[in-house]
């Protein structure tokens, strides 16, 4: 997170320990456009809008993820999770891993191969590559997404913006996933390719991928996870963009505890239509959760 502080609230004496203690303590409690909360149920109205009282006290992570960093989570089963683009100029890059099973990670060619659309939206799942239901996408807004493009890479930025390393002022996006999988013990050889959220790409009949840009701002995407999971963001440019600069805008982040929406999205109830395939990772996800929890 990055704050600003006037330049009377530079402490003169933090030379020594007792005056940069002091300085140090005079910052409790200041906030930022960009940070996370802790506790999560104390983030502002802007994170947590359109949630229910219920929702509201369930709230486990908000954050407010500024344009070319990273964020990363544990994540349980059942949580809900919201990603909201503000300004309209977020790209959020994903992945995810099994919690305490990192080995099985989100398979993006099953993710669009297994339910027959290559075009993330509303109902459609993230596939494991067990064949498993990591997450399914439960509202969307937005509907410019990717699945075939991936991410940014050091080399390329290096190329486009002048640098691409994670503490870079153009950080690409594999460089910032690769430090939120390290603080789960994931190495970057571990790091499967990813989803973009808010930056939509067509494909055209030659087989040629266009870049289409955003939705615009305010545009949110849901998730309901299906198993403990770690979860790494990055927020940084797309690899289609054609905009010479590094450009970009903080997205905002809230996931809260639903359960009771694993049950409704079984029983139909969540006005979803799981195709047939859906269902198949479904039921190997209740599967391996009943095996899991018998023993």
């Amino acid at each position: 997170m990055t704050q600003t502080l006037e330049p009377s609230e530079t402490a003169v004496g933090t030379a020594i320990t007792a005056g940069a203690r002091a300085h140090a303590r005079s910052q409790h409690g200041r906030t930022s456009e960009t940070m996370i909360h802790v506790a999560a149920t104390t983030a502002p109205e802007r994170l947590t809008a359109g949630l229910d009282a219920r929702a509201r006290e369930a709230v486990t992570w908000a954050e407010s993820l500024a344009f070319g960093r990273y964020a990363h989570m544990e994540l349980a089963r059942g949580t809900r999770l919201r990603l909201t683009d503000p300004d309209g100029d977020a790209c959020v890059h994903a992945v995810l891993f099994r919690g305490g099973a990192h080995h099985e990670r989100l398979n993006v060619a099953d993710t669009v191969k297994v339910p027959w659309q290559a075009y993330l939206g509303h109902g459609h799942p993230l596939l494991s590559d067990a064949g498993r239901l990591m997450a399914t996408v439960v509202a969307d807004s937005s509907g410019r997404h990717d699945a075939l493009t991936g991410t940014t890479h050091r080399a390329g930025n290096e190329v486009k913006y002048g640098a691409g390393s994670a503490h870079s002022a153009s950080p690409a996006g594999r460089e910032l996933l690769s430090l939120g999988a390290l603080k789960h013990g994931i190495s970057q050889r571990e790091l499967p390719p990813s989803l973009s959220f808010f930056k939509g790409i067509s494909v055209d009949s030659d087989g040629g991928i266009r870049f289409s840009g955003s939705a615009g701002a305010g545009a949110a995407v849901e998730l309901l996870l299906h198993m403990d999971l770690v979860l790494v963001l990055a927020n940084t440019a797309h690899p289609l963009d054609p905009r010479p600069t590094f450009t970009g805008s903080a997205v905002d982040i809230v996931a809260w505890q639903a359960p009771q929406d694993l049950r409704a999205l079984a029983a139909g109830e969540l006005g979803l239509d799981p195709g047939p395939e859906h269902l198949l990772a479904l039921q190997n996800t209740e599967h391996d959760h009943k095996a899991r929890t018998s023993a």
